[in-house]
């Protein structure tokens, strides 16, 4: 059915597509308590699916359960691409909206755990006058001590093609390429790739003891040819295998406008290598760039990687991510991280999640170990938004969040969980919710506005003015230039 939007608080749910959910009814309240932040395999023997919560209040047992089941994602380029283009006064393409990403590119205050596992933090908020609910599930690993990570095999795959020659490509990706190798320790080691029609190796794998050779191989970096993505992957991942260290992170980082027309350009054959390449510790990291970007062959290439992507225009966001992020980020802290919510049928009528379309799993795959999850750094956020349509007057335990994960080097898999209790949820979303899950809603809404242009039955003048009550309230720069967008987006509409 369709929520007609009455009003903002009225239609919120309708904007997150709850029209198109299914599931059974279920009882709702949060309680802000996750479960320690690592609990043992489950055994095999009771590998089922994860069983239904109890009834709350009542104590009922519920007999069956909606589950919603999703590898864990942190890629923010659809964000930043769609960023650029506002700003560029264009409207993004439907297609390469992706709500999640958007809302994993802000910053969240999740409380992070004592380990190297994962915290849960579930909370949730009633829309007024009607029964329904957002609710969140955020998910924490522990940062990194830079001084204490381990060292670091890095190989760069840099697109030199012709496109590349755009101003804010190939001069951006050199410049932080020099100050990426200014940032490394010593026990780190890089190779650097280019490739056009064909690709060359400019140097193989070297310590960063030898910096100075590695800053002669950037300056070699010179702009010819078309995009022959496939050769530099192979290219690529062949030095990295070459000089693989079983101790260290090995990755490939490819630079590119994603633009492929040379080589095999099929999709499939470019993501069954880089898959495999993934099954043996190789991870992936893909840095898009470029006013025309090749987004979603970018976006399958991380996911298949065991990766993220992500999307810079400017050199103040390049220097940020090779600075700052990926050097506190080089390390793994959690392997084919999967994500299942378990919501309660006598409190929650009908649930959906926001985003992931392209990370849904089957309920079965949650606890088998050989399903392909998310790959997640040191003091990531995860952060994933449901709509909830609650049963009239139901109450007691609305859902559980559990996530598993892989110890990056055992491969011993652990769980935590957190859940919500239908007492817990803020009595208004707009006035009694924590303001960082109103940024995530907003966030989310202006996402799906910008795919779907209807946004929980906000339109755009609403949009803003929520963004401009919550720019000062967080004193977030990113909650600022988020309203900037939505007022740019009212320009081009």
């Amino acid at each position: 059915m369709k929520f007609r939007p009455m009003a903002a608080s009225i239609g919120l749910i309708a904007l997150l597509g709850l029209a198109a959910c299914g599931g059974a009814g279920g009882n709702a309240t949060s309680a802000d308590r996750p479960a320690p932040a690592r609990q043992p395999a489950v055994p095999e023997s009771q590998r089922s699916a994860s069983p239904a919560p109890s009834a709350g209040d009542e104590d009922e047992e519920t007999t069956t359960a909606q589950i919603s089941t999703f590898a864990l994602d942190v890629d923010t380029a659809s964000y930043g691409y769609a960023r650029r283009a506002l700003q560029e006064g264009r409207w993004p393409a439907p297609g390469e909206i992706r709500p999640e990403e958007w809302v994993n590119a802000f910053r969240q205050d999740y409380a992070q755990p004592p380990d190297d596992g994962f915290t849960v933090h579930v909370d949730g908020a009633r829309l007024p006058g009607r029964d329904e609910a957002v609710m969140r599930v955020g998910l924490q690993t522990r940062a990194s001590d830079a001084a204490a990570r381990r060292p670091a095999n890095l190989t760069f795959v840099v697109d030199v093609s012709g496109s590349m020659a755009e101003p804010g490509r190939l001069d951006l990706v050199k410049a932080a390429l020099h100050k990426l190798l200014d940032q490394l320790a010593p026990g780190d080691q890089v190779s650097i790739v280019s490739f056009s029609d064909g690709a060359d190796v400019l140097a193989t794998m070297t310590p960063l003891t030898a910096r100075d050779e590695l800053r002669a191989a950037v300056d070699e970096l010179e702009i010819g040819g078309g995009t022959n993505l496939e050769a530099g992957l192979v290219a690529g991942y062949q030095e990295a295998a070459k000089a693989f260290r079983p101790a260290a992170t090995n990755r490939v980082i490819v630079l590119s406008d994603g633009l492929a027309n040379q080589g095999d350009t099929r999709w499939q054959s470019l993501l069954d290598q880089v898959k495999d390449y993934a099954g043996k510790q190789v991870t992936l990291l893909t840095v898009g760039v470029g006013r025309e970007y090749g987004d979603e062959l970018m976006e399958q290439l991380a996911d298949n990687g065991d990766g993220m992507a992500v999307y810079v225009s400017t050199q103040e966001e390049a220097d940020k991510l090779f600075t700052t992020q990926l050097p506190a980020t080089i390390e793994l802290r959690a392997r084919d991280a999967k994500a299942q919510v378990v919501f309660n049928p006598s409190v929650v009528e009908r649930h959906r999640l926001i985003g992931y379309e392209n990370r849904e799993l089957a309920a079965e795959d949650f606890r088998d170990d050989a399903r392909d999850g998310g790959e997640i750094g040191p003091g990531h956020s995860v952060t994933a938004l449901y709509a909830l349509e609650l049963k009239p007057g139901a109450r007691g335990q609305l859902a559980q969040a559990t996530v598993r994960w892989q110890d990056p080097d055992t491969r011993e898999a652990s769980e935590a969980s957190g859940t919500l209790r239908s007492g817990d949820l803020a009595e208004g979303l707009w006035t009694d919710a924590p303001p960082r899950l109103q940024v995530d809603v907003l966030v989310a809404a202006f996402a799906v506005y910008l795919r779907d242009k209807e946004a929980f039955g906000m339109d755009l003048p609403e949009l803003a003015e929520q963004a401009g009550r919550l720019a000062p309230a967080t004193e977030d720069p990113m909650v600022s230039e988020l309203a900037t967008l939505i007022e740019k987006a009212r320009s081009v509409a």
